[in-house]
């Protein structure tokens, strides 16, 4: 996870921002995917769903009785309650040999997957158990995200059970720029067991909706309609001529981590043991809390608090009583109280709405900030200018108004940039010119002058010559929602040169010229 340097104490609150920010990685997936002597059959992380399509004529399931799944024996381990509800017919194939080969000799991968998912698994069996599904599901992230809440595969699907954005939308997973969904332990995991809920309902088999889970749907249905044509089977290996490797191999790896939890002494492998019990609890808050403060009042450390809550991408949680926080079960005791005897601000950051197109360096001047610090904690790259209507999240002062961020700003703040590439020109001050007009002129702030210029103070002298970079801005389309990390470039951009503005009636374009002869 990347973590921003901090420059001065001033930027302290920078920090907040590498535990907050969605981290980009291949879902922690095992170091052999990118190795020549991995197996063929390991894939990168897959990622999940296409466009719905029209459901094929297949025999109905039988819908799986919840009652018989009811697992009451609170005082086993977890491990032995997922095991009793495993209903998904095993698949035996040389593809599956080859999993289990590879998982089995890599324990320690598997330990530490175990690991980071015990936060969630008894969430995510108590959930299946509920809906009569069956609980080997519950080890599918095992495959997706290697249980990361903060994995972002190469195609850009992200949290534990690895959503697609378009996808994400169509289960209700809000993306702004406050949080995104995908991520959140609660609402992925209602939203990926909705979608294989509906791709059961659409196939009667479970595993082909797990093909369509990866392949999506429509996908499998093309498959299906091939094999029929030909008079063929239409179960998972009979489909899986017409799959890509990734889905040819998706089932398998299930199948290899479902075999090694069920028998894990057959591979010499001890898990460790989980409670058949919550490991957290939902707590409600009323007003925007930091979520270095949160992590405080609860008296956790700031990579735990943001693995139970990693649907925060910025260093503020937002939002009304119906944003919840999740917390271990005797942390959450200890944040009541804690929050019943806080005396400091639950937040100190706020929302401002950039009123013109500008530099970030001119907006920083203009409220008091480093310019690196509007940078960090709003992702915004170098060379980027931020367009009138865009919204900075940005700490408060006295220049900033104390109050929470709206529900409305929280649900529609965008970000919307223009690239900017610059020249050089040098410019001899005149008998009157003062740094404040000579900005003007050239449309750049009083701090970009003296950053260009290493000037400690706003004088100039008559005859000193400064430099000035001219920006040429690319006028950037698309907007992006402050939740998207990297910068999607328009399809077409049109080029323009930001032009001075007259001065004493005379074209400061001529000046320019002029300038060029005398210095360059």
């Amino acid at each position: 996870m990347k973590r921003f340097p901090l420059r001065s104490s001033s930027l302290f609150a920078a920090a907040l921002l590498s535990y907050a920010v969605p981290q980009i990685c291949q879902a922690d997936a095992p170091p052999a995917f990118a190795l020549a002597s991995a197996p063929e059959t390991i894939a990168p992380a897959p990622t999940v769903g296409t466009a719905p399509a029209a459901a094929l004529e297949l025999p109905l399931p039988i819908p799986l009785d919840a009652t018989t799944l009811e697992y009451t024996d609170k005082n086993s381990d977890l491990w032995k309650r997922i095991r009793t509800g495993y209903a998904i017919p095993d698949l035996e194939n040389q593809l599956v040999n080859n999993q289990l080969a590879w998982y089995s000799t890599r324990t320690d991968y598997i330990l530490r997957t175990v690991q980071r998912g015990s936060r969630y698994l008894y969430h995510v069996v108590e959930e299946l158990e509920k809906r009569g599904m069956p609980t080997e599901l519950a080890l599918l992230p095992f495959i997706e995200s290697a249980f990361n809440p903060q994995a972002i595969s190469t195609a850009k699907a992200s949290g534990m059970w690895q959503f697609m954005a378009a996808t994400g939308r169509d289960f209700n997973l809000k993306q702004t720029m406050f949080k995104d969904d995908r991520r959140g332990v609660l609402d992925s995991t209602d939203a990926a067991l909705n979608y294989l809920e509906k791709l059961y309902g659409m196939f009667g088999d479970w595993q082909l909706a797990l093909a369509a889970y990866n392949w999506g749907e429509g996908s499998v249905q093309r498959a299906i309609k091939k094999q029929q044509a030909l008079g063929l089977p239409i179960d998972f290996q009979s489909l899986s001529v017409h799959m890509p490797n990734e889905t040819r191999n998706y089932l398998p790896k299930l199948q290899a981590v479902k075999n090694i939890i069920g028998h894990p002494e057959q591979f010499s492998l001890a898990l460790p043991k989980l409670e058949n019990q919550p490991y957290f609890v939902t707590i409600e808050k009323t007003r925007d809390i930091d979520v270095r403060v949160a992590a405080q009042l609860a008296e956790l450390p700031l990579d735990e608090f943001t693995a139970l809550n990693p649907q925060f991408n910025r260093p503020v949680i937002t939002g009304d009583s119906n944003t919840k926080i999740l917390l271990p079960t005797d942390n959450a005791a200890l944040f009541k109280e804690n929050l019943s005897k806080w005396q400091g601000p639950l937040s100190t950051w706020s929302a401002h709405t950039v009123q013109k197109t500008e530099r970030i360096e001119s907006l920083a001047s203009k409220l008091g900030l480093k310019s690196e610090l509007l940078r960090e904690v709003n992702l915004i790259p170098a060379k980027m200018m931020v367009r009138a209507g865009s919204t900075l999240l940005v700490p408060k002062s006295n220049k900033v108004p104390d109050n929470d961020i709206s529900m409305e700003i929280a649900e529609k703040a965008q970000l919307i940039m223009e690239k900017t590439s610059t020249r050089q020109v040098s410019y001899k001050v005149g008998r009157h010119d003062n740094l404040a007009g000579i900005a003007k002129r050239y449309r750049v702030s009083i701090a970009d002058l003296k950053s260009w210029n290493n000037l400690k103070r706003e004088n100039v002298a008559h005859g000193q010559t400064l430099r000035v970079q001219v920006p040429f801005v690319t006028q950037v389309s698309h907007h992006t929602p402050l939740a998207t990390r990297h910068i999607a470039a328009a399809p077409k951009v049109v080029y323009r040169s930001a032009a001075p503005v007259r001065s004493n009636g005379k074209s400061m374009i001529a000046h320019l010229k002029n300038s060029r002869k005398k210095h360059s």
